[in-house]
């Protein structure tokens, strides 16, 4: 399967404790991916949280497609106070793969965040495939940075 990877480091104005809290709830991910509409199906099995999440796609502004997707996240906490990670697969019906991985740090403004991702896929979808998960990794740090901004709720 053709793959490629795709790294993102940012900024957040909170601590790590709190980047890592909002990362490890499947929840907060509406929203943080701009496709992602709904979880559902959240289950604990050891220290893996499994779900499915609901991507939806629209097309020519008029036709909507929900794809259905298989999340797998495991988040350690063992380094805090002064990092974190929370890593996971990606299962899409497509046969489209996604590992990715958090890594979380301490930084004087708050936290450094690494947003990365090893993306396989059928030939013929990588280049589709990666242009729609960096613009996702773009999105999701300018929306964690905007939730965890000192003062939001």
């Amino acid at each position: 399967m053709p793959s490629t990877d795709l790294q993102h480091t940012f900024r957040v104005a909170a601590p790590p404790e709190q980047v890592f809290a909002h990362l490890s709830e499947p929840s907060h991910y509406v929203g943080l991916s701009p496709l992602l509409v709904a979880v559902r199906d959240v289950r604990t099995t050891g220290t893996a949280v499994r779900y499915t999440a609901v991507e939806r796609f629209r097309f020519l502004k008029v036709l909507r497609h929900d794809n259905l997707i298989e999340v797998t996240l495991l988040a350690a906490a063992d380094g805090l106070p002064r990092s974190a990670e929370i890593s996971g697969e990606v299962r899409s019906p497509g046969r489209v793969r996604m590992d990715y991985r958090f890594t979380i740090e301490r930084d004087p403004s708050g936290s450094v965040v690494t947003d990365a991702l090893h993306l396989r896929t059928p030939p013929g979808l990588l280049r589709f495939a990666a242009s729609q998960a960096g613009a996702v990794q773009q999105a999701r740090a300018r929306i964690l940075a905007q939730r965890l901004a000192p003062g939001t709720a």
